[in-house]
């Protein structure tokens, strides 16, 4: 169902809480700066056993780069060395460089080259903090020094949701039957280099069994990856049509048949140059079956079948050159996909392929306003009809803000969303006095002020009858709105927005988002 996409409400409530919480009690104490750069070059940080731990940021800037003098217009590179990478194999950050001992770099570019190299490995995102300090000293050669403190990488998070929409949970008299629980638990830096190691095990209501393996780049130059996945998934509700641009689930959730369960295993290649720009080609296998009340109730939910088998092969390739990928301030971003879903068995659905594009700008004005423009597009190609279950268009991956509540049936969609932010209030990180884990003890905090414009249109035939009472396929959408966006450290971002929407359906709402938007 769709409230089911958005995050538990334990894990995004308690992460909340968490950071208010220490945010308060880290007032208190003394602000923690940067350690300061030796006067003469790197050796002294070289020869501590324990070097000082850095204090957490978010958004960083250009000022935790430091670069000592160097004579002449080239300097050769004699060493770069890496502190604070107590888990983090060496291989693995120097994979992300683009420059390593022997080569010969213009002393005039030497800040903002060591800058793009800092960005790469902080987001990589395993890393609160990253400084990067370049020397010659007294040599002519120059030393670089990427000093870092390390995050927790093995995060376990609780599950606990409801089965339904709040307002119909409330009314039930078997309203406590209607909770998921579990346990989501992800290895963010499994050993060592990178990967990243995924499981949930979801009970109650709906039951999910899932366990992911993402290993970006394996080898000295880290330039192949595999990733693994396999899922099964049984719900006792269903979204199964849509009437009044409003998913329709089940009045009352079946007991003796799952409506809907899923199952999908995958694999694939990562082709990887850095961690801003990669591909991923994968190929998945997977089965889904609806029960008998579903098929009824919506006979075109699997264009007629009560179960379908499916192969899909997908290319997804990404350039990421934002300066921060959490909260982007400035740099730009570029996605294309291709999809290809070819159904299996006796009885079939047409094939199709799914075609999406997403591109954003994001632009440093001065003063502390940035700007940010994103364009989203999707369309689907070949079959002449599409099955309720793939006509998703805005409601789900992507949307107009303020009409969070619909959802739009459709074979295509563009969507246009902009936004101008102004840094209110970003102090220097806060040490937390009852805390002493340098992962944790202190508290980085930037708060941003938000206003927004959003327009977009989905539709497009899907080849089959849809309700006369759904308005909104074809129609233009827009919003406005205010927000106040709250980023920490994790790459935790916690949106509140006052949104206005504009046509169809007039309202305004408050929404609650933990994602940047664009």
């Amino acid at each position: 169902m769709k409230h089911h996409a958005r995050l538990s409400v334990a894990t995004a409530v308690g992460w909340l809480l968490l950071t208010m919480l220490l945010g308060s009690a880290g007032l208190l104490a003394a602000q923690t700066p940067l350690p300061p750069a030796p006067p003469d070059g790197l050796p002294p940080l070289r020869r501590e056993a324990h070097p000082p731990a850095l204090a957490p940021v978010v958004v960083p800037t250009d000022t935790l780069v430091r670069v000592g003098s160097c004579p002449g217009a080239r300097v050769r590179v004699s060493a770069v060395l890496f502190v604070g990478n107590n888990r983090t194999r060496e291989r693995t950050l120097r994979a992300e460089l683009d420059f390593h001992e022997g080569d010969s770099l213009t002393v005039a570019d030497l800040a903002t080259r060591l800058e793009a190299n800092r960005r790469r490995l902080y987001n990589l995102q395993l890393f609160h903090t990253v400084l990067a300090q370049g020397s010659c000293g007294g040599t002519g050669q120059l030393t670089v020094l990427f000093s870092m403190q390390e995050r927790w990488y093995i995060l376990p998070s609780p599950i606990l949701s409801l089965g339904e929409d709040f307002n119909r949970w409330r009314t039930r008299l078997d309203r406590w039957q209607r909770i998921d629980y579990g346990l989501h638990l992800v290895d963010a830096n499994f050993r060592g280099r990178a990967e990243q190691l995924t499981a949930n095990i979801q009970l109650g209501f709906n039951r999910k069994y899932e366990l992911f393996y993402e290993a970006p780049g394996l080898g000295r130059r880290r330039r192949i990856g595999v990733g693994l996945a396999i899922s099964y998934y049984q719900s006792r509700n269903l979204d199964y049509n849509t009437f009044f641009d409003r998913l329709r689930s089940l009045s009352d959730a079946e007991t003796d048949a799952f409506p809907i369960q899923r199952f999908y295993v995958s694999s694939g290649l990562r082709l990887r140059h850095t961690v801003q720009l990669a591909s991923a080609f994968d190929v998945s296998y997977h089965r889904e079956q609806i029960s008998n009340l579903i098929g009824q109730l919506n006979p075109d939910y699997l264009l007629g079948l009560a179960q379908r088998a499916y192969l899909d092969a997908s290319f997804v390739t990404t350039n990421n050159q934002r300066n921060t990928f959490a909260y982007p301030l400035t740099g730009q971003f570029f996605q294309a996909g291709l999809n290809f879903r070819q159904f299996v068995g006796a009885e079939r659905s047409p094939a199709y392929a799914t075609v999406r594009l997403r591109y954003a700008r994001y632009l440093s004005l001065g003063h502390g306003f940035y700007y940010a423009g994103g364009l989203s597009a999707q369309t689907r190609l070949f079959a002449p009809s599409l099955a309720y279950a793939d006509a998703r268009s805005f409601g789900y991956d992507a949307l107009v803000r303020g009409y969070d509540i619909y959802v739009v049936e459709g074979r295509s969609y563009a969507l246009v969303q902009q936004g101008l932010s102004l840094r209110a209030w970003a102090p220097p990180p806060l040490a937390l006095p009852f805390i002493h884990n340098p992962k944790v003890g202190t508290l980085p905090l930037a708060v941003y002020l938000n206003a927004f414009a959003d327009a977009g249109v989905a539709g497009g035939s899907v080849g089959r009858y849809q309700s006369p009472t759904n308005q909104l396929p074809g129609q233009l959408l827009a919003s406005v709105g205010l927000g106040l966006h709250l980023v920490t450290y994790y790459d935790r971002v916690f949106c509140v927005e006052l949104t206005r929407t504009l046509t169809v359906y007039t309202s305004t709402g408050v929404f609650f988002r933990t994602a940047f938007p664009i």
